[in-house]
């Protein structure tokens, strides 16, 4: 893969997490493709965001996001590059599920829950839009990441 191909996927990938965390009331403080250590982007959480009905639930859509969306772009699934996530997804499921066959169950649902989500128009807009600017710019503010995903589901309501 050339490195403007996986510079794309990582700009969509970073950007599914922002638009699902920021549909699942979590502040996201900044959101880069910037890469650096082991990383070639990261989401960053901000504290605080509205009360959740089920936090672990949206932990889980938020980690998955990143390959969903990854995996619309490319029509393949990105393991190697979304290996932290699943494995930090993987846990969680197995927390709440209790055994290892629970729990991949649980990671199959919140996946097809993330593809589901994003198969909105206005929520795959959002993440084009951030996506877009993430290839220009490199970061992007959470304020900014919010003000895309406003836009994105503001046009989709014309």
């Amino acid at each position: 893969m050339s490195d403007d191909a996986l510079t794309i996927l990582t700009a969509y990938h970073e950007a599914g997490h922002a638009v699902i965390a920021l549909q699942q009331g979590r502040s996201v403080r900044e959101v880069s493709i910037l890469p650096g250590g082991k990383r070639l982007g990261y989401c960053e959480m901000a504290k605080g965001g509205r009360p959740m009905k089920d936090a672990l639930e949206a932990d889980l859509l938020i980690l998955l996001a990143g390959l969903a969306a990854e995996a619309k772009v490319s029509g393949r699934y990105g393991l190697d590059g979304a290996a932290q996530d699943l494995r930090m997804a993987e846990k969680l499921a197995l927390h709440r599920a209790g055994n290892a066959r629970q729990a991949e169950r649980l990671l199959e649902r919140a996946l097809d829950k993330a593809e589901h989500l994003m198969r909105d128009a206005a929520t795959w807009s959002a993440i084009d839009l951030i996506a877009a600017e993430l290839l220009k710019a490199g970061v992007l503010s959470g304020r900014a990441a919010r003000h895309f995903h406003e836009q994105a589901v503001a046009r989709s309501q014309k």
